[in-house]
């Protein structure tokens, strides 16, 4: 089992930016790729940005290309998702997502364990 918590949604104003954290816990964070969606209202869950075990393979949406940024901290069991240039369009309830797997996926069943998320609120 990996139990994830998600941190650093707020409210901001269009242009700026936000740090999301999200802290893994219950076995080797090491092993797993990690994931951010997110989920704004009346809509499916997206997929926003994945990275593998390593760091070293990452992707992203063609909506956030540019602006936002994944990374990994293996020793901290800390994955962030730091968001520039922020759009209204990007409010939603960003999730955190792990796999079991090294490898990353860019589908939301391909996660495993989930966080209970965050709100961004992008005001224009």
């Amino acid at each position: 089992q990996v139990q994830l918590v998600e941190s650093g949604g707020g409210l901001v104003q269009a242009g700026g930016s936000l740090r999301l954290s999200c802290v893994a816990s219950g076995r080797s964070f090491g092993n797993n790729a990690m994931g951010w969606f997110r989920q704004a209202p009346g809509k499916e869950r997206e997929f926003v940005a994945a990275i593998n075990w390593s760091g070293h393979t990452i992707s992203y949406a063609d909506s956030v290309k540019g602006r936002f940024a994944i990374s990994r901290d293996n020793a901290k069991n800390t994955v962030y998702l730091e968001m520039n240039s922020l759009k209204a369009e990007d409010t939603a309830v960003y999730y955190c997502a792990a796999r079991q797997f090294i490898n990353t996926a860019t589908v939301r069943n391909g996660y495993d364990y989930w966080g209970q998320g965050t709100q961004v609120t992008v005001s224009s």
